[in-house]
């Protein structure tokens, strides 16, 4: 099978690429490398640095099913040009369908995210609730929900609600939850917790790139998943992180009002069952930093990257 991974080079993608390899699949791994390229070379995989706005540099000939992760990742970023948001996530998904349908792809599985639902009430939020998207980036991920169901009739369509995804990656992010926390607490011994009350799911990365893999075995499995199984309080996370590392945590007011939780069952009733935690995510992160591995630079955080050197580029 030859698979066509959007995104590749991102957070993701470079935990899935690898995987999907070892699995015996072609892959070819589309992305624009904002943040640089760590994959390591393999005779199955072609990597292709381009812009999944630009629909005719995509190759689809021979392609059984896309994985599309690419998009303007997290909130912060989204409203940093919400043209640009809109462009990515939701003009290039619209278009990328389209063209599957064409070059006859019969698998298209999609990394939305949980945050579609907005700020809920509701302890159990699941996959039937209304959809009340509060930033550009999760309207634009509600709005290629939409346009990619619209085209069922013509391929396998998956479309999977992540949790805040944490643990390490090669093309690390340290501008979410878990990992930020714990990062604070390696470089300062101190953990600013804004707020604190806002509940954040969680999903560790090697269960979110295992749970795509899953997807691509089980055709069958079609529509709508969340994909998360640890809710917790950003004070929580903060205090998990204190059982492995001895620092201070600084409660701070926070005029955020974000707090997402999700329910998995719908998930877990397909006999997917997640292997990894947040406390395994915490310690894999001291890990690779106590080893060298890890630092924390700027490339690691999506908002500061953009507004330092990737902005000015694409807009003007």
């Amino acid at each position: 099978m030859k698979i066509l991974v959007t995104g590749a080079c991102g957070y993701k993608g470079h935990v899935l690429v690898p995987k999907l390899l070892i699995k015996g699949y072609k892959v070819i791994a589309f992305d624009l490398q904002w943040f640089g390229n760590f994959l390591d070379p393999h005779p199955n995989l072609t990597i292709i640095k381009g812009d999944v706005r630009e629909i005719n540099t995509i190759p689809l000939d021979g392609v059984d099913c896309i994985i599309h992760l690419s998009s303007i990742a997290n909130d912060p970023c989204g409203d940093l040009d919400p043209k640009l948001t809109w462009e990515v996530s939701a003009l290039a998904t619209m278009q990328l369908a389209d063209k599957a349908k064409r070059a006859g792809v019969k698998r298209f599985i999609y990394a939305s995210s949980g945050s579609v639902y907005g700020i809920k009430d509701e302890l159990q939020v699941t996959e039937d609730l209304e959809l009340t998207p509060i930033s550009e980036y999760n309207k634009t991920k509600m709005v290629a929900e939409r346009v990619l169901l619209s085209y069922d009739n013509d391929m396998t369509v998956q479309i999977v609600r992540p949790a805040t995804v944490c643990g390490y990656s090669p093309r690390m992010r340290l501008d979410v939850s878990v990992n930020l926390l714990t990062m604070q607490a390696i470089t300062n011994k101190k953990i600013t917790v804004f707020g604190g009350d806002q509940v954040r799911p969680n999903i560790h990365i090697e269960d979110i790139t295992d749970l795509y893999i899953f997807l691509i075995e089980h055709p069958e499995l079609k529509g709508i998943y969340n994909a998360g199984f640890e809710n917790i309080s950003i004070l929580d996370i903060a205090k998990l992180v204190t059982k492995f590392i001895d620092a201070e945590i600084i409660l701070t007011p926070s005029n955020d009002p974000r707090s997402y939780r999700i329910n998995s069952d719908k998930l877990l009733a397909t006999g997917f069952k997640p292997q990894k935690t947040v406390l395994n995510a915490i310690e894999e992160i001291i890990e690779k930093y106590n080893q060298g591995k890890l630092k924390n630079e700027d490339k690691f955080h999506n908002l500061i990257w953009m507004q330092k050197t990737i902005l000015n580029k694409i807009t003007h």
